[in-house]
């Protein structure tokens, strides 16, 4: 894939659990030389590292508690303004809530990009759709060598003999978090936890929807000319 080096802007990708986020993420960070920020990965760097806000955070996990909003944009803030974001950079995992979204937005319009175009400093917001029965299948389907560690999908990428690991024979096993009742649940989490910021950004018609059921590539190439029709129409208005 083509490496285009020049300035996007932030991207924020919504889908379920199996929409293949993560793979598509690490494509745009790739193709545009980004970095894709997890704030899971903050958070833990904040503690590891004993900041002030990552001391606050660990007192407050090991009471069994979530860390606060205000704790969480004071990192999320942090990290943005490194160097490497300023041409841009893909979200993982935030903003989780429209408040947060919310903040997201007067952060990036007030301080991160201030002296571009305000089109160009919000964020593009795509959401990956994928039809529930597919997305059961992906996770469902999922088994692993407890050997090696290997990922296959009984229905996408089996291995050569059912059940059998390929490299060292193994026999094939399914976590915990890949049993149908515990995929069900997370599925039915994310609904009720992501719908209310999908709604927010379609308000304020800054929200792109791509069709995930289809072959990994071809999402891709779908994700690519939503981030690109939006570049130019952000250049057109500037």
């Amino acid at each position: 894939m083509e490496r285009i080096e020049r300035g996007i802007g932030p991207i924020i990708l919504l889908g379920p659990p199996g929409a293949g986020k993560g793979t598509q993420a690490q494509r745009i960070a790739e193709r545009y030389g980004i970095p894709q920020i997890s704030t899971g990965d903050i958070l833990r760097e904040h503690v590891q590292r004993g900041t002030d806000l990552g001391a606050q955070a660990k007192d407050i996990m090991a009471r069994g508690e979530l860390v606060p909003d205000e704790l969480i944009y004071g990192m999320v803030a942090s990290r943005l303004r490194h160097a490497d974001c300023e041409r841009g950079f893909v979200l993982d995992g935030f903003p989780r809530t429209p408040a947060q979204a919310g903040w997201l937005d007067a952060f990036l319009e007030h301080e991160f990009f201030e002296n571009q175009h305000r089109e160009q400093c919000l964020p593009i917001v795509i959401r990956i759709d994928v039809d529930y029965n597919q997305l059961l299948r992906r996770l469902t389907g999922r088994r692993s060598c407890p050997t090696c560690g290997r990922i296959y999908n009984i229905y996408s990428q089996p291995p050569q003999v059912p059940e059998v690991c390929d490299d060292d024979s193994s026999r094939l096993v399914i976590r915990n978090d890949d049993r149908e009742e515990v995929i069900r649940e997370r599925l039915n989490a994310y609904e009720l936890q992501t719908k209310p910021v999908a709604e927010y950004y379609d308000s304020k018609r800054r929200l792109v929807s791509v069709n995930g059921d289809l072959p990994v590539d071809k999402v891709t190439a779908q994700i690519m000319r939503v981030i690109e029709d939006h570049r130019a129409d952000a250049a057109n208005l500037s």
